[in-house]
């Protein structure tokens, strides 16, 4: 039986991972079966010749982002864009940035995790990233704004 603490990495590698396979579909114009199957098969809990090892990962999680993302993407992305200064649509912000708000929509559009958890894991993921960067603290305000949007309910009182 996994511990809490190991299923909430597990979960967090996930996202990560989510984000990464969102870039690569748009990149390279993958399909969704093509991108699950490859990180199934080669990118959870892969070592690498040079000893870097990734993340287990919780492979249901991922998928159900990944899935998500494409069903809700133009809900998503009219989330994003509302939440985004009026000049800057989604298609003109980093490729990088636009899949991490399109597993976070997901997350929040598809599932019951609370939205306080979605915005803190993404704004995780965008330190990783980003670690330099302004691009968490931007992360976090969009997130802010989608999750007011998508789930209401979880801000009143």
């Amino acid at each position: 039986m996994k511990s809490p603490s190991e299923a909430r990495r597990k979960r967090s590698a996930a996202r990560f991972f989510a984000v990464q396979a969102l870039f690569q579909m748009e990149s390279s114009d993958q399909t969704v079966e093509r991108v699950v199957r490859e990180f199934d098969s080669f990118r959870f809990g892969e070592v690498f010749e040079d000893g870097t090892e990734m993340a287990e990962g919780d492979p249901g999680h991922f998928r159900l982002l990944v899935s998500e993302a494409v069903n809700w993407q133009a809900r998503i992305d009219q989330m994003t864009d509302r939440a985004l200064v009026a000049k800057w649509p989604i298609d003109r912000i980093d490729p990088v940035l636009r899949a991490l708000f399109r597993a976070a929509g997901a997350e929040l559009v598809a599932t019951e995790t609370p939205p306080k958890v979605v915005i803190t894991e993404f704004v995780d993921v965008a330190k990783a990233f980003f670690p330099e960067g302004k691009e968490p603290k931007f992360v976090n305000a969009v997130l802010d704004h989608m999750a007011r949007e998508a789930k209401p309910q979880a801000f009143s009182g």
